[in-house]
């Protein structure tokens, strides 16, 4: 029997988790979380908000499936990392922030650390093929997928909520139409797979049917194909290295081309402002969620529009020192001073009258240059 602690358990990652533990004889919840909404009769023992470190050492898990929301994951990331316990990791931010110190009490624990987003999961199967010579991301390109940047400037909240081909929580909904979502897994995949940024490729496939490609020296290339269900990676991760049957219907193969695309960075310039804070390192990534989940939050609560959500992280990502932190100590002040950051550009604008965004062009990713 294997003993699941799982943090999120309310979110929707958490509720399909809970579908996927419920069908397995042998997956057993012994714990729960949640961010703020009351859990009920879930696991023997259960937390509402707060570090959860304390109530993993009490239940003693096999596998962490940690699908908490944002930088907020980061203390069960480590906590499992550092025990050498199994981590599935649905909380793609706080691999991306804590970088190399969470690659240190990786290696320190010695455990395994499964990816559970759906590109990364497929990633991770396509790799037991070899080693990569280089790896492709794909991307559904969101619900304004082909628009300009004038067409997006007067889209609301609701508008960026209606993803075409995926249910998820608000927070990733609106990552993925700005394409910050594929930012972060680009970073993600930098660290789960150990590849130069200039290896990871991203393409957009419009379906959500292709999640992962692998290239290989020798020329030849393994996709992942699928429906898109997170079921699928999730079950992977709790039942890895074995394959559980999940109530999905076989893929059909003839129901439609399988079309890719370049992703435009110039109008969703978040993808490109993710690669390059990759790209500088040290602490540029951990400012780059923090201001993004800044920004989402300004935008769902209607202060700013959605094209200033980019216009915003960039402003911070120019502010802050960026330099590497040696501690989780260090990490949180970075994290906190970005957010700090966010939130006194916005302010300062909307006091100042003038509209996030007024009179900055789109850059390509080479030409963005922070002081």
């Amino acid at each position: 029997m294997t003993r699941i602690a799982l943090l999120g358990a309310t979110g929707s990652i958490g509720r399909q988790a809970l579908d996927v533990i419920a069908a397995n004889d042998g997956l057993k919840l012994v714990a729960a979380t949640s961010g703020s909404t009351p859990i009920n009769g879930l696991a023997p023992l259960t937390q509402v908000g707060g570090d959860p470190s304390e109530l993993l050492d009490r239940a003693a898990p096999d596998i962490v499936l940690n699908a908490t929301l944002g930088f907020a994951g980061l203390p069960a990331t480590m906590w499992a990392l550092e025990r050498g316990v199994t981590l599935a990791l649905a909380n793609k931010e706080s691999l991306v922030a804590a970088g190399e110190l969470a690659l240190a009490a990786h290696e320190r624990g010695g455990g395994r650390l499964i990816p559970v987003d759906s590109e990364h999961s497929a990633l991770f199967q396509c790799v037991q093929g070899g080693e990569p010579e280089s790896i492709v991301l794909t991307a559904s390109g969101g619900p304004f997928r082909g628009r300009t940047r004038d067409q997006l400037a007067d889209v609301t909240a609701d508008q960026a909520l209606a993803h075409p081909t995926w249910s998820m929580g608000a927070k990733i909904t609106i990552d993925s139409a700005t394409l910050a979502n594929k930012g972060l897994e680009v970073i993600e995949a930098h660290f789960l797979f150990g590849l130069p940024y200039d290896r990871i490729e991203v393409v957009v496939q419009p379906t959500s049917i292709v999640h992962g490609l692998v290239r290989f020296r020798d020329g030849a290339a393994i996709a992942h194909l699928g429906y898109p269900d997170m079921r699928v990676p999730i079950s992977y991760a709790l039942t890895y290295p074995e394959r559980a049957p999940t109530p999905l219907p076989a893929l059909d193969l003839t129901a439609g081309p399988l079309e890719f695309f370049v992703p435009d960075t110039e109008t969703f310039r978040m993808l490109a402002l993710a690669r390059e804070a990759g790209e500088r390192g040290g602490t540029y990534p951990c400012a780059f969620n923090a201001a993004n989940e800044v920004a989402v939050a300004q935008f769902l609560d209607g202060r700013i529009g959605f094209l200033e959500i980019a216009v915003l992280v960039e402003e911070v990502l120019g502010r802050v020192d960026g330099s590497a932190a040696h501690s989780l100590d260090e990490l949180y002040e970075a994290d906190k001073q970005a957010r700090e950051l966010a939130l006194d550009v916005a302010s300062r604008r909307r006091l100042d009258g003038a509209a996030l965004g007024a009179d900055v062009p789109a850059l390509p990713a080479q030409e963005q240059k922070w002081a």
